[in-house]
């Protein structure tokens, strides 16, 4: 589809009238901690790109730490999910055949006896599930993680339906949240004796005598040493490592992860001078399942693993283009940085997130389209959008529910990641991240914001709707209308808009014409003295729809 050609010109051009460099040219301050200004710019920034969203009380909370104490905090793991997915198909006639009744848990339920049908409708449960940890997550990184490592180990849930079972998907979330923010040497253990992937790539069919090459390709290809400048490995080298993961696989009766040493093959795997001409032992036996941990030592003693995976963070968390200045500046360093701690995630995001090129507000700040994960989560957290109590499920899912399909709609559904690469947008060179707008995709956007500031979005008698009269209350001094704006733009986009802009935002909008600012400051007053007036309350309230009606329909609004 064709892109929407203005948020490139957002993203680039307009640097340039700030008489700086543009995002070409980045400076070069490696990896050196940033010692700044810590106020509202720098908060929203670490907030928009750590967390969902920027909340005004989070904004509020994280300035009164120091910048260390707010990074330090937000890579805290959060706690684990207190209730797993539930049934919520239990409509429209349909009873679930193993008897789980609605609104009680599936999990661990009827596993074997779950027909195509059923798994379909629990693999949707957990989709919508998930979706609500994102949206219901706090002030810790770790759900966005999870969705980065999503990405990084991209599955989906479609695939094979009437074979991987929906408990196996939970389990597979279950394995990525626990190592989110932990090892990533451990992480890619768990996944590649997960289930789930297990089924998904084919190891579960690897077996002695004939090999399936699918996970051992992946392993490298994409999930340690990937396919940068220093990546070397062979097509040899994914033969043996494939023979090394023969025998893994998933038990028929207990539905988990087993070792087969029958279906293992016991030979010597040879690897190339990429990997120092590498010879794994063959072992017979339950000691064969011991080979897949020298496979991975091996593949995490290449300095191209480290690198790898932390130009996939940056790519993510700051910028899609690394150029030679980024590889050398920040690349090698942060990949060393992870090497020293030996593969723990936690010390690469501090060093990042506490560094100065990080808060280089020119060069990193509104340089990233969002996704429409961060589309509608942001949105939501941002205007405080109320929700349903969590002790009224069916209302709950619902909301859950109405707000994945808008992200899906905009071509990003959690459990459903179209190519073993990821989503197009965090790999596919050049355009990157720009692939989340194309004219159709940036129309749904749109439509999305208009009838969330107008009258919300509808699912299942459960409405979700911006209350702008709220939201502007909670500013400091939501009467002034040149602080209305300016504190809405603070949190509500990242890229500054001009004075000339705002002016006319105000006099459009907020004074309907009108030349001095007391014609607002009049109607906030009044309807503040008598909220129950509901001829005051309509005249703030439809200036404040249009005025986020308008913000939101700007391609700035677009940018994080």
């Amino acid at each position: 589809m064709n892109e929407i050609p203005l948020l490139r010109t957002v993203n680039n051009a307009q640097r340039k009238s700030q008489s700086v460099t543009a995002l070409s040219e980045p400076p070069v301050d490696g990896l050196q901690e940033y010692t700044g200004t810590w106020d509202t710019a720098q908060v929203v920034h670490l907030l928009k790109r750590t967390l969902f969203g920027a909340r005004l009380q989070d904004i509020q909370y994280f300035r009164s730490r120091t910048m260390q104490q707010a990074v330090d905090e937000i890579l805290q793991p959060a706690a684990a999910p207190s209730v797993p997915p539930l049934n919520n198909y239990n409509i429209n006639g349909y009873t679930d055949p193993t008897g789980v009744a609605a609104w009680q848990t599936w999990i661990n339920t009827g596993i074997a006896l779950a027909d195509k049908d059923l798994n379909e409708k629990r693999i949707d449960s957990f989709k919508t599930w998930w979706f609500g940890q994102a949206l219901t997550s706090t002030r810790s990184i770790h759900e966005k993680m999870v969705v980065f490592w999503h990405n990084h180990f991209a599955t989906d849930t479609s695939i094979s339906s009437d074979k991987i079972k929906a408990r196996f998907w939970y389990d597979h979330y279950l394995a990525l949240r626990q190592h989110a923010l932990g090892n990533f040497k451990s992480m890619v253990k768990a996944v590649t004796l997960d289930p789930a992937m297990l089924f998904f790539l084919n190891g579960d069919s690897n077996v002695k005598g004939s090999p399936n090459e699918n996970y051992a390709r992946e392993l490298q290809e994409l999930y340690t040493v990937g396919k940068g400048p220093g990546s070397h490995y062979t097509e040899d080298d994914v033969k043996a490592a494939a023979l090394v993961l023969t025998g893994h696989t998933v038990s028929p009766t207990s539905f988990t992860y087993t070792f087969d040493a029958g279906k293992h093959d016991s030979s010597n795997k040879e690897f190339s001078a990429f990997y120092g001409n590498k010879i794994i032992t063959g072992y017979s036996g339950a000691a064969g399942a011991s080979e897949v941990d020298e496979l991975m030592d091996m593949i995490f003693s290449q300095e191209e693993a480290a690198r790898h995976i932390c130009r996939k963070i940056y790519r993510h968390f700051i910028y899609y283009k690394i150029d030679n200045d980024i590889e050398q500046t920040i690349i090698r360093p942060l990949a060393q940085v992870f090497r020293n701690n030996n593969f723990n995630i936690q010390p690469v995001l501090s060093a990042l997130f506490k560094s100065r090129h990080f808060y280089d507000m020119i060069y990193s700040s509104a340089c990233i389209i969002k996704s429409p994960l961060d589309f509608v989560i942001d949105l939501r957290n941002e205007y405080n959008v109320t929700l349903p109590s969590a002790a009224d499920n069916e209302a709950t899912y619902a909301v859950w529910e109405s707000l994945r399909y808008e992200a899906s709609e905009m071509q990003q559904e959690l459990g459903s990641i179209p190519e073993v690469a990821g989503w197009y947008a965090y790999y596919q060179e050049p355009a990157f991240h720009e692939l989340w707008i194309n004219t159709s995709t940036y129309t749904r956007r749109n439509i999305f914001t208009d009838r969330m500031i107008a009258d919300g979005i509808t699912h299942n008698m459960q409405n979700v709707v911006i209350d702008p009269i709220s939201f502007a209350d909670q500013l400091p001094n939501p009467g002034d209308p040149n602080g209305l704006i300016t504190q809405s733009l603070e949190i509500l986009l990242r890229y500054p808009l001009s004075e000339s802009a705002r002016e006319f935002i105000k006099r459009s909008i907020l004074l309907s014409g009108q030349l001095q600012d007391y014609y607002w400051t009049n109607a906030w007053d009044a309807f503040k003295a008598n909220p129950a007036d509901m001829g005051a309350r309509q005249i703030v309230l439809t200036r404040l729809q249009a005025l986020y009606k308008y913000i939101m329909n700007l391609p700035e609004y677009h940018l994080c």
